[in-house]
């Protein structure tokens, strides 16, 4: 049997604390050892039809006990759920109402609690989220204290686990021609911070993707669907975009939640990398806001003109694929495409100076050629 208080009691040679008690219910009422006696271990008695049934303490979840015993006026207080159970069993019948009612009462008193924690509850997850999803700035502050060469740690683990399941295109037209547009975009670009690694993967998906750091992936499906090298260079400089605006660090950010953003600000880059680890294959498929897409459209569309690459192929890409295939393609699955974002890009190309554009020196029908796509027959 336990030696350890389990109450407290008051009276008027009791500390104002209250003295530390050992209380045990028998069938006669209760036997109360002071423990902390100087004198030794004391005991009193009281029987249940001196006791007098309350619900108290701070919080009204306390069944409290009250009689006059030869030592005059003694409250003990029982918060402990066995304690109290044991009681409301041994009590006689002539207790049942009193009990009945303080039990009610702390029910009360517990009831009501959890409603205003819930409430508080609520109204804080309502500020956290509010805060949260309305933080862009918080975001931005963080991702300006990532360097660089973190960002790339993040984008490079997971470009190489992806590409470890992917058959590579290490050579020929395809890649000499996708080399072409790369080094043609990328030498346009003032104080680029970033050691660009574009990647053909042989498959039919008609898409590209960029990952933090500079980690480019171009599908040959999207080449043989591109009835130009222009168009690949859109896409590819909408990509290379969302890498210079840092979009897909953003997004990490931004779905790590706050305390890693506030973690960030203040100083903690390392910690970034060992939470983003956890997101695996989520890196892979990280969407974009509509924000995001558009500023990639419209800096992509700049950066083709500073390279005197026709930028109307961005746009007729994107349109052809949304008339023809109504935005069932996968690139639409990662890249929303809509009329509106295309009249956007029209009118930006509008009010630009007039360009020559600089042709690129591969021919794109034998690009197409030396992926299996067959030419056109001639009417």
């Amino acid at each position: 049997m336990s030696t350890e208080p389990n109450a407290l009691c008051f009276g008027q040679e009791f500390p104002a604390s209250g003295a530390p008690s050992l209380v045990y219910v028998e069938a006669h009422g209760l036997t109360v050892t002071f423990v902390s006696d100087t004198s030794g271990r004391r005991s009193e008695v009281a029987s249940f039809s001196d006791l007098t049934v309350l619900a108290g303490g701070q919080d009204h979840d306390q069944l409290v006990l009250k009689w006059t015993g030869a030592q005059g006026e003694r409250t003990i207080y029982l918060k402990n759920p066995d304690m109290i159970r044991a009681f409301r069993q041994a009590a006689p019948d002539h207790m049942a109402d009193p009990l009945e009612r303080a039990v009610e009462r702390v029910r009360q008193v517990r009831h009501r609690r959890r409603m205003v924690w819930s409430a508080v509850g609520g109204v804080a997850l309502a500020f956290m989220l509010g805060l949260w999803f309305g933080a862009d700035l918080l975001v931005e502050l963080a991702v300006a204290r990532i360097p660089v060469e973190w960002e790339q740690k993040l984008g490079q683990s997971a470009y190489k686990d992806f590409l470890a399941q992917q058959e590579i295109m290490k050579e020929g037209l395809t890649v000499s021609a996708v080399d072409e547009m790369t080094h043609r975009l990328t030498a346009q670009i003032p104080d680029n911070p970033y050691k660009f690694e574009v990647t053909v993967v042989k498959s039919d998906v008609v898409n590209a993707f960029a990952l933090p750091g500079g980690y480019i992936v171009v599908f040959t499906g999207l080449m043989k669907k591109a009835g130009n090298g222009e168009e690949v260079a859109g896409v590819m400089s909408h990509e290379l975009n969302h890498v210079l605006q840092r979009h897909g660090l953003e997004r990490i950010v931004k779905q790590l939640g706050l305390v890693a953003v506030v973690s960030i600000i203040l100083g903690d880059q390392q910690g970034l990398v060992s939470l983003a680890r956890q997101l695996g294959v989520e890196l892979l498929t990280l969407k974009f806001s509509r924000a995001q897409e558009t500023e990639a459209d419209l800096t992509g569309l700049q950066l083709l003109y500073r390279a005197k690459i026709d930028p109307s192929g961005m746009i007729s890409f994107f349109q052809r694929l949304s008339e023809k295939d109504e935005g069932r393609m996968e690139w639409f699955s990662t890249h929303p495409m809509s009329q509106g974002r295309a009249e956007r890009l029209k009118a930006e190309l509008v009010a630009m100076p007039k360009l020559a554009p600089v042709p690129f020196t591969f021919e794109w029908a034998k690009v197409r050629e030396s992926l299996g796509v067959q030419p056109a027959p001639v009417p």
